[in-house]
């Protein structure tokens, strides 16, 4: 996944179970991976600076909603098959 232009892309991806997803930040500002509140998602990254990297592995299948707290319009999708 890249964060670029202030969006994630792609804004939804689909990965199986078992699936280690990488998010690498290409802007000039930070930003987060972050799951949306209420989800109950794992996605809890600190702050990234350019060229900075958050990974997570999913294990279990179910959609996964995030976005970045400091820019709160930037959202996408994780979507986990079995």
């Amino acid at each position: 996944m890249t964060i670029k232009n202030f969006a994630f892309s792609p804004p939804t991806l689909t990965v199986k179970a078992g699936t280690k997803v990488t998010w690498t930040n290409t802007d000039p500002d930070a930003h987060t991976v972050t799951s949306k509140q209420g989800s109950g998602g794992p996605l809890q990254s600190a702050a990234l600076a350019t060229n900075e990297t958050y990974s997570y592995t999913f294990t279990q299948p179910g959609t996964y909603p995030y976005y970045c707290t400091i820019h709160p319009f930037m959202t996408a999708t994780v979507e986990v098959t079995p």
